[in-house]
């Protein structure tokens, strides 16, 4: 049941939605004038007035500078966020944060450190299984002097907040769309919902409106699209259309670019802070990716494990970290120069407890213990290692590559997807597969497995030429090439064990004896850094980093001479990549292994590459060894991809 004090917020809710226009008008000749938003100023020094305070759990928080402190630019506050599970488990441990207008937080951390549930916490929704427990969320809306304590609202109340005053950006656009409404409808739906305006003539403009002001056409044509026929950069941008639509006070944006290209996530993030600025909203980024953070934001909070550890300026925090866990997290980002080595070492499974478990659970390990697992790992894997290469040896001269891919060439109707594609890729290199979204990487990449069969052009291993289907391959040549999806959540079977999602290889290709497989299956758990242990837990019961491990290892139980990963790190936090990052050099090394590793994350090139690929609607148009591709690049698409990596 609806309050008195809900009923009036929604009545001052619906007014200030209705005079928002002006004042973004306002605010947007403010920042034309400015040039940036107030923030960027004080987040281009480092302050030294860097201070600590101490949570209720006990944990330290680095403050950069003061500017959670109580002032007027404050539109929601977070004091002393407390959520636990319904058995009563604390996850969030006292949570303190401030956004402030026309400004964007920052808020990083590895998978599980709890930042989308406090941010989800600033709408009032708390996931399934979740409940608050104590704390305020408090939100000023505009034209309203008196906070509004979001988790003291009932659901009707509660309801209309979301869209209209505090407005979210999820993840993934191609799910978050209706797939069966037409994109105007979508953005108009907001409006309708919220009632916006006093007739159809008003929505329909503003639907015009807030289309062109993310860069997209805003004519009817447009707007009767559907979501299947956008770009992932067009339907990521009709959903922060969707936000932005009803003027909202506060800006939840929960990795909305995760799984882009550089090109696409460049526009994205264009737009975001043109929008949050010219609207005056403020905004809550919530990510991983700490290049993208020093791209967009104005200041940054890190969290570990359901504490906030460290915030202030994004300049003062990322070059001037003070935390462990923060130092952390930023020697594990990839740089473009290839200056740092990424996940040095060998990281242990994600469930083991680090030494210092009090400061981080960013995995990294001691020399000695780094030289203990890799002495194992060869003694386990050695002889397997040893087979390969004799077999490679035994079946390929110097003058024959062990992969070969030759006029491969392929379209769909009047779509030339690729379009005469050569390249060679010898044992133990790796050939990194560099594009935009609809480039044809991946496409290239399944012709090579066997998994697309109708292309025209030859692709050989060890010079002989492959059948089109992996159907119609010998058993050899299925073994020699095998796939490591993308996602790791649909690529496991959720109601087998690990070690029964790892033995169906070793079926299908008809090897040994049950306890032949199963020894197989434990030593390639064993060389993936897992462990036996794994063998009868469930995807369920794995973290994304670990799931991803257990698919490399199903990729590995069958000794293969070539090893394709399409886009496997993009959806992991800094820290997991750079221990995947890490497993995969060490699995080269190991096994002698070929790889074509296909992503848009040019960042990764030298840390894993010894060639460059660059594809362009369905060419390659750029090829050569990593450093020189990316020094003396000959082709303009390849030099504007190097300009849109953030820089970090």
């Amino acid at each position: 049941m609806t309050t008195g004090k809900d009923k009036k917020w929604i009545l001052k809710a619906d007014a200030a939605a209705d005079s928002s226009t002006s004042a973004a008008a306002a605010s947007t000749a403010a920042a034309s004038a400015a040039g940036t938003s107030s923030a960027g100023a004080s987040a281009g020094v480092p302050s030294s007035n860097v201070k600590s305070t101490v949570s209720g759990s006990g944990a330290v928080t680095v403050h950069h500078d003061d500017a959670n402190e109580p002032n007027e630019k404050i539109v929601l506050r977070v004091t002393d966020l407390r959520i636990e599970t319904n058995a009563g488990n604390e996850i969030l441990h006292g949570v303190n944060f401030a956004l402030s207008r026309g400004e964007i937080l920052g808020l990083v951390g590895e998978s599980g450190s709890g930042k989308t549930t406090a941010g989800l916490a600033c709408m009032g929704h708390f996931r399934e299984g979740l409940k608050f427990a104590s704390g305020s969320v408090s939100l000023w809306p505009r034209g309203d002097e008196t906070a509004v304590e979001v988790v003291e609202l009932d659901e009707v109340a509660v309801r209309f907040l979301r869209g209209s005053r505090i407005a979210y950006i999820p993840q993934d656009p191609a799910l978050s769309l209706n797939p069966a409404m037409r994109v105007g409808e979508q953005v108009r739906e907001v409006l309708d919902i919220h009632k916006f305006g006093s007739s159809d003539a008003e929505r329909a403009a503003r639907v015009s409106a807030v289309l062109e002001d993310v860069g997209l056409p805003g004519d009817k044509a447009y707007q009767k699209r559907w979501p299947h026929q956008l770009s992932g950069g067009q339907q990521q941008r009709i959903g922060i259309a969707m936000a932005f639509a009803m003027y909202p006070d506060v800006l939840i944006l929960d990795e909305p670019t995760t799984g882009l290209d550089v090109s696409t996530q460049a526009v994205v993030l264009d737009t975001i802070r043109q929008m949050t600025v010219a609207n005056n909203v403020a905004g809550l980024y919530i990510t991983h990716d700490l290049a993208v953070i020093k791209d967009i934001s104005d200041r940054v909070a890190v969290m570990l494990r359901g504490d906030l550890v460290e915030e202030g300026p994004v300049k003062a925090v990322l070059e001037d970290p003070q935390h462990d866990y923060t130092k952390m997290l930023m020697a594990a980002v990839p740089d473009l120069a290839g200056r740092k080595t990424i996940g040095d070492g060998v990281a242990p499974s994600e469930t083991e407890e680090p030494v210092n478990a009090g400061i981080t659970h960013i995995l990294q390990s001691e020399d000695s213990d780094a030289d203990a697992d890799a002495d194992t790992g060869a003694g386990e894997t050695g002889g397997r290692a040893a087979a390969a290469d004799e077999r490679d040896a035994g079946t390929t001269s110097a003058a024959v590559p062990l992969l070969q891919v030759t006029d491969v060439a392929l379209a769909y109707g009047k779509a030339q997807i690729l379009d005469g594609i050569n390249m060679t890729l010898e044992p133990g290199d790796c050939t990194l597969l560099l594009g935009e979204s609809g480039s044809g990487k991946t496409t290239l990449s399944r012709c090579v497995a066997g998994l697309n069969d109708d292309y025209s052009g030859a692709v050989k291993l060890r010079g002989q030429e492959l059948a089109r289907s992996t159907r119609k391959r010998t058993n050899e040549q299925r073994v020699g090439i095998q796939y490591v999806f993308q996602s790791p959540f649909s690529s496991l079977n959720p109601r087998r064990s690990i070690g029964q999602s790892l033995t169906v290889p070793l079926e299908m290709s008809g090897e040994g004896t049950a306890a032949s497989r199963k020894a197989k299956v434990e030593e390639a758990l064993d060389a993936v850094r897992l462990g036996r242990s794994f063998f009868h837990r469930r995807p369920g019961d794995l973290s994304g980093g670990e799931r991803q491990r257990a698919a490399i290892a199903r990729a590995l139980v069958n000794e293969p001479s070539v090893l394709v990963c399409d886009e496997i790190t993009s959806a992991l936090d800094v820290s997991v990549q750079a221990s995947i990052i890490a497993l995969l050099r060490t699995l080269r090394a190991e096994h002698h292994l070929a790889m074509l590793f296909v992503t848009h994350n040019i960042a990764l090139a030298r840390h894993i590459a010894d060639n460059l690929a660059v594809l362009n609607k369905g060419k390659i148009v750029d090829y050569g060894p990593t450093a020189e591709v990316l020094e003396n690049p000959k082709h303009e698409y390849t030099r504007s991809l190097i300009a849109d990596v953030p820089k970090f």
